[in-house]
């Protein structure tokens, strides 16, 4: 089996429909229904909205958790309505690779870092299908496909056999569709989100 890879050489916001023209293709391929989206300000989730018009695709968008940095959440509760009233689902749940304060322990840290190896996206990914499961959006081995990004937009996304957070050892990421080339390292992410005057993501 040959499957291509699509590698961006730049992490821009330009790379979001070029990465969901490709989901949409894959969907297709292989007859998935659910799209798993991360999306903090909104932005990302209304770009989805309307580039997925398709009755048979749903999209299951996953914000940031309430008082995560900011004190309001950014994601616009108008957006959530609409969402759900097209059929989707937003689920605000807590970000599990950002549980260390609460456990006292550095175990989801490492594996934030260890997934940030291959791309901000990917870690992302890996977080929001298993956020996504926990709360009954998807099933427990149920094929989806997880999308992310670095800093704004969409530029990684993954095919993904879908599990909870008490199965993690079950989850599989089954094909690669597209990544950064040269992934950025959290700090980078950190500065260059500083640099547009945002302060996180």
């Amino acid at each position: 089996m040959e499957r291509k890879i699509l590698y961006f050489e730049e992490t821009i916001p330009a790379n979001t429909e070029i990465t969901f023209g490709l989901v949409r293709d894959r969907m297709r391929d292989l007859g998935i229904e659910k799209l798993v989206l991360a999306s903090t300000t909104g932005a990302t989730a209304q770009k989805a909205l309307n580039f997925f018009p398709e009755k048979d695709i749903r999209l299951i968008v996953i914000p940031h958790q309430f008082d995560f940095v900011r004190k309001k959440n950014p994601f616009p509760q108008s957006l959530v309505e609409t969402l759900k009233k097209s059929g989707h689902e937003v689920h605000f749940g807590t970000m599990l690779f950002h549980t260390e304060n609460l456990y006292e322990s550095n175990i989801p840290t490492v594996m934030a870092n260890l997934l940030r190896c291959f791309s901000q996206g990917v870690k992302v990914c890996f977080e929001i299908v298993l956020m996504a499961v926990d709360a009954g959006h998807v099933g427990n081995g149920e094929r989806v496909i997880a999308v992310a990004g670095t800093g704004r937009g969409a530029d990684t996304a993954l095919v993904m056999q879908a599990a909870s957070s008490r199965n993690l050892k079950k989850m599989r990421v089954n094909e690669i569709i597209c990544k950064p080339l040269n992934p950025l390292g959290l700090e980078e992410v950190h500065q260059r989100m500083a640099m547009e005057g945002n302060d996180y993501k």
